[in-house]
């Protein structure tokens, strides 16, 4: 792996540091990081990975809430954003692969792992397939299957957004995102989620839908050893609380969590809520 010769370092949230640099993996794809803060000895890190058809930026909220606590790794996913978007197929073992290279690129042998939505089935296999790396997991509006018409489901998105365009999911994608007195009290955080959504390479986002109408982590869930916090939006219709609970159900002694009012963009809807359950993870483990 290779590391960007000047990586460029520029006021994060609550005007801390943060370092931007593009990390090239085993296969050459390289992947757009922004970390926040230093891993010192003795102190947590916390890596978080984005929704579909987000980016790093998603998090921010969040890492400006967490930086003083933790060393804070965001990163845009193969396929999204400023990282490289190599062809499909892709698969959640794949992303969690590139994130368990980012991770020793950054000399990090373990750390907590929170994902939203796509994130979260990246974060659930990572934690299952690297147990040892898994300090901590935060699974966030996600879940391990979408269900028996997922395969279906995620392709007529694909398709329609290759047929039709990005923008003709727009409307659709908003009403999942935010509740209706967020998007009204909040009108810049929802343009710039769009503004990041219409960015997307559309046979990207189509390898990363297919992605998700193919991902069943059920079997994985017994797996997960880390301590696990599972959070979902009260009214959350794209990864329901049903989903949430079979989490919960499948994960031994994981911490379901239901936030009252929100929708499945937790993360920008109650960053408060989401960055304390992440604190209460990293503090376990900067303690132990």
């Amino acid at each position: 792996m290779a590391r960007a010769a000047n990586p460029k370092n520029a006021p994060g949230p609550g005007g801390r540091v943060a370092a931007d640099e593009r990390v090239v993996l085993g296969d050459g794809c390289a992947i757009a990081t922004t970390l926040y803060g230093a891993a010192n000895a003795g102190r947590a890190r916390v890596a978080l990975v984005h929704s579909l058809a987000m980016d790093r930026v998603f998090w921010r909220p969040v890492a400006g809430r967490l930086a003083g606590h933790a060393a804070v790794l965001t990163y845009d996913a193969r396929g999204h954003g400023e990282s490289d978007k190599p062809a499909g197929p892709y698969s959640t073992a794949l992303f969690a692969r590139d994130l368990a290279q980012l991770l020793d690129h950054f000399d990090w042998p373990s750390a907590v792992v929170a994902g939203a939505s796509m994130g979260g089935c990246v974060a659930l296999d990572f934690a299952a397939a690297y147990p040892e790396r898994a300090a901590g997991l935060g699974l966030i509006d996600t879940t391990a299957w979408y269900g028996p018409e997922a395969r279906q489901q995620w392709g007529e998105r694909a398709k329609r957004a290759q047929d039709a365009g990005l923008g003709t999911l727009v409307g659709f994608q908003i009403e999942r995102w935010f509740g209706a007195a967020f998007r009204t009290a909040h009108p810049g955080v929802v343009q710039r989620a769009v503004d990041s959504f219409l960015r997307n390479d559309v046979d990207a986002y189509a390898a990363s839908c297919a992605m998700l109408g193919a991902c069943d982590l059920r079997a994985a869930l017994p797996r997960v050893k880390a301590p696990t916090v599972v959070l979902v939006g009260e009214e959350d219709y794209a990864t329901p609380v049903a989903m949430a609970e079979a989490l919960e159900r499948g994960i031994a002694g994981a911490r379901l969590i239901v936030l009252a009012g929100a929708r499945h963009f937790t993360p920008l809807e109650k960053p408060d809520a989401v960055a304390a359950e992440l604190r209460r993870l990293a503090g376990a483990m900067a303690a132990r």
